[in-house]
């Protein structure tokens, strides 16, 4: 039986803007994908509140960022999308070793306050696409530092519409891992570094930035690193060496670029997928799913994807 659809005037009564049948993949760093059934923009930290509180819980609620690291299928997403805007993107300096960010400040420009502030220990983020939001939910990393490292407390809102203040460790953070709930929102975070020379902090900085242009297809329409580098605990009972990395793994079984449709995994860096520019995100899908059954067969390792892959295929749209 068909799930009845989701309209504008069946939600709560809100200060923010809804938009039906609103285009998500034009906005997401692939540059395809679906729709939203409803796409709710709130006012404020308040009009989101209360949109929890009083939506029926029946009705699904997805949140995204900036979608750096998404597919969002071509059958769209049912329900309401929730995209925060500009009052959830603040960044603050808080003594001499804290920054304040909102859920969609961009990870880049926290990274760049903070040096302005003189505050060292958080250039890393400036080699994280996407947002403080998006970084919490999956504990994001790179060159050897992870959102885990840096974090005092985050605040966050469940789908009740009940604000929490959690700790990595309430957040269950590992690797490209946490144990919050996919309904949960995050509001923003505390994060701490240490006082530096703004100096030698835009230094490092500027070595981060020419790495990734020297070494990732950061002006593709890419989503970053599309699987997550094995464990310990995944490589055991394999014959692959205990610091595998999944481009290798990747280059391993001839994906360096492998095509499907008009997706491809980068020449530059075997982990990265691209759309060559008419890609559809079952093409994106498919090519990473090639990639993991190919792994999987000639290693016996299951690859973990990175990039979430959320909404409806597009065959199947019409059967929900």
């Amino acid at each position: 039986m068909a799930k009845p659809e989701i309209k504008a005037q069946m939600l709560p009564s809100v200060r923010g803007r809804y938009t039906e049948n609103a285009p998500l993949g034009a906005v997401g760093w692939f540059r395809t994908g679906g729709t939203a059934e409803v796409l709710f923009k709130p006012a404020d930290r308040q009009d989101l509140v209360d949109f929890l509180s009083a939506c029926p819980l029946d009705v699904p609620v997805t949140t995204l960022g900036v979608m750096s690291n998404t597919i969002i299928r071509d059958g769209g997403l049912p329900g309401v999308v929730i995209r925060l805007g500009r009052d959830f993107a603040e960044i603050e300096a808080e003594g001499e070793a804290y920054i304040r960010a909102g859920a969609v400040a961009l990870d880049v420009n926290v990274a760049t306050v903070a040096a302005q502030h003189g505050i060292g220990g958080l250039e890393f983020l400036s080699g994280v696409p996407g947002t403080i939001g998006g970084a919490l939910k999956m504990n994001a990393g790179a060159y050897g530092r992870e959102l885990k490292d840096v974090l005092v407390s985050a605040e966050m809102v469940d789908r009740q519409g009940v604000i929490h203040k959690v700790t990595a460790k309430d957040l269950g953070m590992s690797y490209r891992h946490t144990t919050v709930a996919d309904d949960v929102i995050f509001l923003g975070a505390l994060l701490e570094g240490q006082p530096d020379d703004p100096v030698q902090i835009e230094g490092r900085m500027a070595e981060i930035k020419g790495r990734r242009e020297a070494t990732q297809p950061i002006k593709a329409q890419t989503g970053g690193s599309t699987f997550a580098n094995p464990s310990l605990a995944e490589l055991e009972g394999t014959d692959l060496p205990s610091d595998t990395k999944a481009w290798q793994l990747v280059d391993k079984v001839g994906g360096r670029g492998l095509k499907i449709g008009g997706a491809m995994m980068s020449e530059l860096h075997a982990n990265f997928m691209i759309n060559t520019g008419d890609a559809t995100a079952q093409d994106l899908e498919d090519l990473g799913e090639e990639i993991r059954r190919r792994v999987k067969e000639q290693t016996g390792l299951e690859l973990r994807w990175e990039i979430k892959r959320i909404g409806i295929p597009a065959a199947k749209r019409n059967l929900q």
